[in-house]
């Protein structure tokens, strides 16, 4: 069973997450709690920012979202 301090720390982390979630919500980024996630994890091993921004940007430019009807109508 993990120690409190583990528990502690994720609760904290959890809690990060959501924060940076209902920030990212906010400015409309389009990521989820996964996905911030992924990208906390890369900033905090050295990931420029800026870098990751563009990444970001490009990838979405060269994979775009399907329309919402068409996820809607396949479900």
């Amino acid at each position: 069973m993990p120690s409190p301090d583990v528990d502690d720390k994720r609760k904290a982390a959890r809690e990060v997450i959501d924060i940076l979630h209902e920030i990212a919500t906010l400015l409309n980024t389009r990521l989820n709690r996964q996905q911030l996630s992924y990208c906390v994890s890369l900033i905090e091993n050295g990931v420029n920012p800026e870098a990751l921004a563009n990444v970001i940007k490009e990838l979405r430019t060269q994979y775009p979202e399907p329309p919402a009807s068409d996820v809607d109508e396949k479900a």
